[in-house]
């Protein structure tokens, strides 16, 4: 096996060819034992076998984790699908690949259709990172849906798994408060993501990513939602010490973040906002847009 290379030192590299990028160990980011243990465990890099499908699988492996850079056609953001799905996809209650891959296909809320996994990946690059998606039957598509294949080996297929997801952290009684949303960010966020949401970069390449401004999730993204952003921030945040906030600071922090500005949502209906709330934001669980916040309405977008 070669050895392992820093992720954050590949991403400071900056090559314009795809550099190997070692499945690095990041136990320290396990869940906490306030959670039963998933029930199920993906294959490690050791059980790849050294052929045209290994390849396939490491090749599904880069896209994932250096989204951005590989993929600048199809990312308009500062994202990569790691932001959302850490541990490279294997860790248990941040949506890890493994229990999203059997799900599929399955019938969506969000586009009123029966999705297939490779329309489900398509939305993530049209959402969480405000671009282009790539076609379904292209090379990165493909080993994308090959590396999810590989991380699902023996996992149950149509079945609920253990860890799948983001687990839901039910609503404060007395709601969120942006005031103490503020304060945790301060004291909890900004040293990674910056005081103005804006993230880290290394040699022009983002190591932590933008919570809010152009280079953030668009408004159409999941994690526009406070009870999503809650979640993954419960569940997984702040990096290395997931489960140290309580709910409602869990629910307060989200709340900030996502009364920020950020990309359009690109669904936007014949210009207005209201209209776009109205079909796509009003039954889409606890948002923001098209409300006034201190007497500004939030979604108009950040342009650009």
């Amino acid at each position: 096996m070669k050895p392992m290379i820093p992720s954050l030192l590949l991403l400071a590299l900056g090559s314009a060819q795809a550099a190997p990028i070692a499945m690095e160990d990041q136990s320290q980011l396990k869940v906490p034992g306030s959670h039963a243990p998933a029930m199920f465990t993906p294959p490690s890099e050791t059980d790849l076998p050294d052929n045209a499908f290994g390849k396939m699988v490491r090749e599904g492996h880069a896209l994932f984790v250096d989204t951005r850079r590989l993929m600048p056609e199809a990312v308009g953001n500062g994202m990569n699908c790691s932001n959302c799905h850490l541990d490279q996809g294997r860790l248990a209650y941040s949506a890890p690949l493994w229990g999203a891959y059997p799900m599929y296909p399955a019938y969506r809320k969000k586009n009123d259709k029966v999705n297939t996994f490779a329309e489900r990946i398509q939305g993530c690059f049209q959402f969480s990172m405000n671009g282009t998606p790539p076609a379904a039957d292209s090379p990165q598509m493909t080993a994308l849906s090959v590396y999810a294949y590989w991380l699902s080996t023996q996992a149950p297929t149509g079945v609920e798994t253990p860890g799948r997801g983001y687990p839901e952290v039910a609503p404060p009684a007395g709601g969120y408060d942006f005031k103490r949303g503020e304060q945790v960010y301060g004291e909890q966020c900004a040293i990674c993501h910056g005081d103005q949401g804006q993230g880290q970069k290394v040699a022009g390449e983002y190591v932590m990513p933008p919570l809010w401004g152009r280079d953030s999730y668009n408004w159409g993204a999941g994690m526009h939602r406070i009870n999503t952003a809650a979640s993954f921030i419960k569940h997984n945040m702040p990096l290395g010490r997931p489960g140290s906030l309580s709910d409602q600071q869990a629910w307060d922090v989200a709340a900030w973040i996502n009364r920020h500005e950020r990309p359009q949502d690109p669904r936007l209906v014949e210009g207005s906002i209201e209209k776009t709330r109205l079909k796509f934001h009003a039954n889409d669980g606890v948002n923001l847009y098209g409300q006034k916040v201190d007497g500004v309405l939030i979604g108009q977008g950040t342009g650009g």
